[in-house]
């Protein structure tokens, strides 16, 4: 993994190499099989907690439609409470603890957007922006719509403007989702989108660092809707993944880089075919140790030992925290799925439901 100083993931200034000390020795060292499972349940219900005992910090204000409203710090936070929670509620087990509060938190970010009539006003005053369109997307792919909202979107999306925005590769890729999402027709081929982004491309693997490898997590979030249709992953890139994803993943140990780490191993959970239990089982007991006791994972750094009930600022742990917990419960699916599948094909061996 390239050390070089890199953008963090709330579009923050750069920062040095942050290195926690054994890391990659612990990695190495807690590959046990199973250990995956035996630290995932807690990690996400855990996770899930301090989510839901913070939920007030998500709550958008007053002035969020006035120009000067950084929408780094309101509505993308909100946007990502609705996606990660969706799929955390469609991932989990119905009646499990997990299930439903993953639930009630989607829909108290649907609660915050007056059930869509607010992103309806930001459609209106910014017709020319994707953000609004995609958080809505994120709550349309989980049954929750405004008529109102796609009635002004439909025409807005045929326009050439709409098929012609200037944007990265990954984040086009994450249009068309959002435009499968809602139902209509795509601006554009995802195949033709996908060759161009650093994933598609198959780029050389010691190229990694912070900004490819966030755009390479988007890349396959935004391709399989968010690990729910892993069979979208290419043959090609699912074997280019299964290869270099542990040497990855262990370098953000190394580094310090939790979040990247957490959208790392949802990306593993994302694959179609059997679970990458070896990297799983070597990963999560390194991010379960990061975990504070209250449920929260920082961005970046050495994990502190204070036994504050907020040890970080909210704005440097609740993106990580959200992805942890994404992750967890697609790990979990993920795990469970390539069990089943063993005990299916496996003569003699009885079946046993986790």
């Amino acid at each position: 993994m390239t050390t070089t100083a890199t953008e963090d993931p709330q579009g923050r200034p750069a920062r040095e190499r942050l290195c926690a000390p054994g890391a990659s020795e612990v990695s190495r060292a807690a590959g046990a099989p199973g250990a995956a499972l035996a630290v995932l349940p807690g990690v996400l219900a855990s996770a899930l907690t301090w989510t839901d005992a913070h939920r007030t910090r998500f709550v958008l204000p007053d002035d969020v439609l006035e120009p000067h409203t950084q929408v780094n710090a309101t509505l993308k936070p909100l946007g990502e409470l609705a996606q990660l929670g969706s799929t955390i509620r469609r991932t989990t087990v119905p009646g499990t603890p997990e299930h439903e509060l993953a639930g009630d938190l989607v829909a108290y970010a649907w609660e915050q957007v007056h059930e869509g009539a607010l992103l309806l006003e930001l459609l209106r005053a910014e017709p020319f922006a994707a953000y609004p369109y995609e958080i809505y997307a994120a709550f349309a792919g989980y049954g929750l719509r405004h008529e109102g909202f796609e009635a002004l979107a439909r025409p807005l999306t045929a326009t050439r403007a709409w098929a012609h925005t200037e944007q990265h590769a990954n984040r086009q890729l994450g249009l068309v989702n959002s435009e499968r999402r809602v139902g209509v027709v795509t601006h554009t081929d995802a195949g033709g989108v996908l060759s161009r982004t650093w994933l598609g491309g198959l780029s050389e693997p010691w190229m990694f660092e912070g900004p490819s490898g966030y755009a390479l997590t988007h890349t396959v979030f935004h391709l399989t809707d968010w690990g729910r249709m892993p069979d979208r992953v290419p043959g090609k890139i699912d074997g280019y993944l299964r290869t270099w994803l542990p040497a990855w993943a262990d370098g953000c140990l190394e580094s310090g880089q939790w979040d990247l780490a957490g959208e790392l191993l949802a990306v593993a959970a994302s694959l179609p075919g059997p679970a990458p239990a070896e990297l799983l089982d070597a990963v999560w007991p390194v991010l379960a140790d990061v975990q504070h006791p209250t449920g929260c994972v920082p961005e970046t750094g050495v994990p502190v030992q204070d036994p504050a009930p907020d040890p970080y600022p909210f704005i440097d742990c609740y993106h990580s925290t959200l992805v942890t917990a994404f992750a967890a419960a697609l790990s979990l699916r993920s795990l469970r799925q390539t069990d089943a599948r063993t005990d299916e094909t496996t003569p003699g061996r009885e079946r046993h439901t986790p």
